[in-house]
């Protein structure tokens, strides 16, 4: 029955944007523009009502399985990336500098922004776009300048993490269903089993620049995930995963997570489903279905990944370090053909990242995957010392960019 009403009032605010609305002697404001903000508040409240039920049954003790229903399959029939456009255009619709401070303050109040945080006044933002992708001021996220640390890239809510173990590299979406990183990243499946030589060699050179050496790392990170190196020069390393969902009222710009160098970009262009709690329990393959932007390269410790996912309405995800890359671009086919890939090293050298470094947005919310490599442990000679990489956060937990996802430290044996 509600969704019956809120369907009934979005048609409604339909029928609003046919028209001009005179909202003063000086502005003239869309009726399209009305639309929106009426529609944010149907589905506002939508979402409300769905997460006090999600919030009852978790205080209950019951965990959420996979299980598709006809909603999900309902999905696939409808043209989410052309709504997506369509959305896009809306919100990119200039707003009278008066209204401004209203809109977004309701914003804020209905999805809990911080807008104190907003580097510039409310005023200024001269769309719905712009607010969405606005900076922070200046020290709002300090970054934690732990050597041994490695951050948040974006603000949200951390969904899940662990260690990827074995040659499948399965990510849990949810209980009872995952999904392959090698589809998520779009490595191979077929990649060969590396030996100690083969990764003896990989770690006595220098930080990759040939076409060569990259097919090798992904050979080292995803194939073996757990590196042993001979000489001890470096500590035995496993494959990890961590996913961060971001609201639609969290802050929106994605920061690198670590000193790194970027070497591969690949852009998947797929579906656009939502990604809400109902959506990662309803649809297989999420997040390998939906259109996203991955970029693949080095840090300290090996191999990183970092896969920004698009939604409904989030069709645009804007990459800095490439300005030039646009996504939810009208196609006829979707999965039939490869990912498009640039491969930075091949211009010379990748892009190099601070900790902390913006490098990307999107348009509302979304959800972020890192795959990373991190030490497991390390012995000398003597066998007096270890380390191990440990997360910092549990599944449910509210994180901020530039706050500690894990670390590692070495440690005396007695």
């Amino acid at each position: 029955m509600l969704d019956l009403l809120l369907l009934m009032a979005v048609l409604e605010n339909f029928k609003v944007s046919c028209f001009y609305t005179y909202i003063s002697d000086s502005f003239l404001v869309p009726g399209a523009t009305v639309a929106t903000l009426l529609m944010l508040g149907a589905l506002h409240a939508r979402r409300m009502y769905q997460d006090k039920k999600t919030e009852e049954l978790r205080d209950k003790g019951v965990e959420f399985e996979f299980q598709p229903d006809v909603k999900a399959s309902f999905l696939r029939l409808l043209p989410l990336r052309s709504i997506s456009r369509c959305w896009g255009y809306l919100t990119s619709m200039e707003i009278p500098v008066w209204l401004r401070p209203h809109v977004y303050r309701a914003w804020g109040r209905a999805f809990h922004s911080n807008l104190e945080e907003a580097a510039l006044s409310l005023d200024k933002y001269a769309s719905l776009k712009d607010f969405f992708v606005r900076t922070l001021k200046e020290g709002s996220r300090p970054i934690d300048a732990d050597p041994q640390c490695l951050v948040s890239p974006v603000d949200g809510t951390v969904l899940r993490f662990g260690e990827l173990n074995g040659a499948g590299a399965m990510i849990e979406q949810v209980k009872g269903f995952s999904y392959s990183v090698f589809s998520l990243l779009g490595a191979s499946p077929s990649l060969p089993t590396t030996t100690d030589d083969n990764v003896q060699e990989e770690h006595s050179g220098s930080i990759t620049t040939t076409e060569k050496s990259k097919k090798s790392w992904w050979r080292v990170s995803l194939a073996s995930p757990k590196v042993w190196d001979p000489t001890l020069s470096r500590p035995q390393r496993g494959l990890f995963y961590c996913v961060v969902y971001l609201k639609p009222g969290d802050y929106h710009r994605v920061h690198s997570p670590a000193d790194w160098n970027i070497l591969v970009r690949r852009h998947f262009s797929g579906r656009l489903y939502p990604l809400n709690e109902r959506a990662t329990r309803t649809i297989r393959n999420l997040y390998i279905e939906n259109e996203r932007v991955v970029l693949e390269g080095l840090w300290q410790e090996g191999f990183m990944a970092l896969a920004a996912i698009g939604a409904t309405n989030i069709g645009s995800i804007e990459l800095f370090i490439e300005p030039e890359l646009q996504t939810n671009k009208p196609r006829k086919l979707l999965h039939s053909e490869p990912p498009e890939e640039r491969v930075y090293e091949c211009e010379g050298v990748g892009r190099m990242l601070k900790k902390g470094d913006e490098l990307a947005a999107f348009n509302m919310g979304s959800t972020v995957v890192l795959v990373f490599q991190a030490p497991i442990s390390k012995e000398f000679n003597g066998g007096d010392s270890s380390q191990e990489f440990k997360f910092c956060v549990k599944p449910g937990d509210r994180i901020r960019y530039g706050e500690a996802l894990g670390r590692w430290h070495s440690s005396r044996h007695s």
